[in-house]
C-alpha cells in the first residue's frame, strides 16, 4: 500500500511531466493564463443572483426606478424600523426606511448593535462568485457599518458586476491605492465549528438582502 508522501510525490511528478528536462528550477512561471469571464450583460446579472442565492442570502432584481420599493419590502419582511445609513444615500431611498440612524457622526458599534439593520449601496459584484464588494466609496459608508447590524440591505447596481475575481481587482485598485478598506461579502456571515456545525452572524450580518437593479 503507498504511503501518502509516496502518493504526494507521484503528484508532483505527475504535474511536472510536461516541463522541459533543460528548464532552471527558478522560471518564472507563464502568466497567459484566462482572468477574465466569458459571460457579458444579461449572463452575468443571472450567474450572480443564482450565486448569491446559494450562499442563503435573499435576491430581488428591480429596476432602477423601483428600487426605494424594494428597500420597502426587504425592511419590512424583517419587520426592520430603525436602520443604519451612510450619510450620502439618496433621498428616494431614504424615503423607505422607517426610521433612519446616519452614520454622522459615526456610530459606536454599541449603537449599531441596537439597531435593526443597515442600508448600503456597493462598489461592485463579482458573478463567477456571488460576491458583492464594498470599498467605503459612494452610498456605502464606512466598513463597520456592514459588520456589526444584524441585518444588512445591499443594492447592487447591474451595470457594476463583473465576471472573476482579477477583474474585480483590477476595478477596485484605484480605492485600494487611496487606502479605501475592500470588504468582500459572499452571502450572510457564517461558519462551522469541528463538528461541521454552522453558525451563522458570528463574523458579520446573519441575514442579506440583496437588491439588483438594472
Amino acid at each position: 500500500m503507498s504511503s501518502a508522501r509516496d502518493d504526494i510525490l507521484a503528484r508532483v511528478r505527475a504535474a511536472l511531466r510536461d516541463v522541459p528536462a533543460d528548464e532552471p528550477a527558478d522560471a518564472e512561471p507563464p502568466r497567459d493564463y484566462e482572468t477574465g469571464s466569458r459571460l457579458s450583460g444579461e449572463e452575468l446579472t443571472t450567474r450572480f443572483c443564482e450565486r448569491v442565492a446559494d450562499y442563503r442570502a435573499n435576491v430581488v432584481r428591480t429596476e432602477e426606478a423601483v428600487i426605494p420599493v424594494a428597500i420597502r419590502e426587504a425592511l419590512a419582511a424583517h419587520g426592520a424600523r430603525r436602520i443604519a445609513v451612510p450619510p450620502d444615500l439618496p433621498a428616494e431611498w431614504l424615503g423607505e426606511v422607517p426610521e433612519a440612524v446616519a452614520d454622522d457622526p459615526p456610530l459606536s458599534p454599541r449603537d449599531l448593535d441596537g439597531l435593526d439593520g443597515v442600508l448600503t449601496g456597493s462598489a461592485l459584484a463579482i458573478a463567477e462568485t456571488g460576491t458583492i464588494v464594498l470599498d467605503g466609496g459612494a452610498l456605502q459608508g464606512r466598513r463597520a457599518l456592514s459588520l456589526v447590524p444584524d441585518l444588512h440591505v445591499c443594492v447592487v447596481r447591474a451595470d457594476r458586476i463583473v465576471g472573476s475575481v482579477p477583474e474585480a481587482i483590477e476595478a477596485l485598485s484605484a480605492g485600494a491605492r487611496e487606502g479605501r478598506p475592500l470588504t468582500f461579502i459572499s452571502g450572510p456571515s457564517a461558519t462551522s465549528d469541528i463538528e461541521l456545525r454552522r453558525v451563522e452572524g458570528v463574523h458579520g450580518p446573519r441575514r442579506l438582502e440583496v437588491i439588483v437593479a438594472a
